[in-house]
């Protein structure tokens, strides 16, 4: 999904963006088009195998990694900073809304997300450069996100991002006014036991000028274990006699009630 009005200072968006385009100019531009990967292009060799990005992880928490990494600009470095502290908290509130829509405690995700140090957050930050020949290369390959939520900040003006919906590739367009793109990632399905399904997505290469994507992770942590959320399961390894017992009393009954009964029969009481 797509939000807007998140809340977020539109202000501070557009400097992280203008910032990380700058660092990309002045940093990485040149040692992407030097590395193999473009004269690999060049020669139509095997490239079926390699992502036509430009990029650098940064993580936030539990403990944040962005002033030692190379190059990076004090100004971009607290720019990020305070960009991801507004971040979380609309991925939590994110969370809360979702929670609620599966008739689970508000802080269901937070909790099953903490470890000791809270949930864990990074963020991908990616240019898509122009790609002379996108008909040999993708941007990104086709996959999922192995994590929970994902809050895309992408570019206004580039196309590329497209999910898997209905067994086609669906065009997602760039974001205007700084809408905010929402992925759900394999954890979030695993704790929804499958309610919430993690979205297989691409980026295209273009031919037509770079794609900027910030891509901010808010998954569970390291030590976290994560499973399906116990009021979300059906009954299991209950008698069938056990449940046509139940099932006579309650059978013009709704059957949630019922099968909250049934689960407790299964677990021997």
């Amino acid at each position: 999904m797509q939000i807007e009005n998140h809340g977020i200072d539109t202000y501070l968006m557009d400097n992280v963006k203008q910032l990380v385009n700058q660092h990309y100019e002045a940093n990485m531009k040149k040692r992407f088009y030097e590395s193999e990967l473009p004269m690999s292009l060049e020669k139509k060799g095997n490239i079926s195998n390699t992502d036509w990005e430009s990029t650098f992880f940064v993580w936030h928490r539990p403990t944040s990694n962005i002033y030692e990494i190379q190059g990076l600009s004090k100004e971009l470095c607290k720019a990020v900073d305070d960009y991801i502290d507004q971040l979380i908290e609309l991925a939590e509130n994110l969370s809360e809304l979702m929670c609620e829509n599966l008739g689970l405690e508000k802080s269901c995700i937070k909790e099953a997300f903490s470890g000791s140090k809270g949930p864990s957050v990074g963020t991908k930050v990616a240019i898509y450069p122009q790609c002379p020949r996108p008909d040999l290369v993708r941007g990104l390959r086709e996959h999922t996100d192995a994590g929970g939520i994902i809050l895309l900040l992408q570019d206004e003006q580039v196309p590329g991002l497209e999910f898997f919906k209905d067994g086609h590739w669906v065009n997602i367009p760039p974001s205007k006014n700084n809408r905010l793109f929402v992925n759900i990632g394999d954890q979030i399905e695993i704790l929804s036991n499958g309610m919430y399904k993690s979205i297989r997505h691409r980026v295209m290469a273009e031919k037509d000028g770079n794609r900027l994507s910030i891509a901010t992770f808010y998954n569970p942590a390291g030590e976290a274990i994560i499973s399906p959320a116990p009021k979300l399961l059906y009954p299991c390894h209950l008698r069938f006699q056990d449940y046509l017992n139940l099932y006579s009393k309650t059978k013009f009954a709704e059957k949630g009630p019922r099968f909250e009964s049934a689960k407790t029969l299964a677990n021997g009481h």
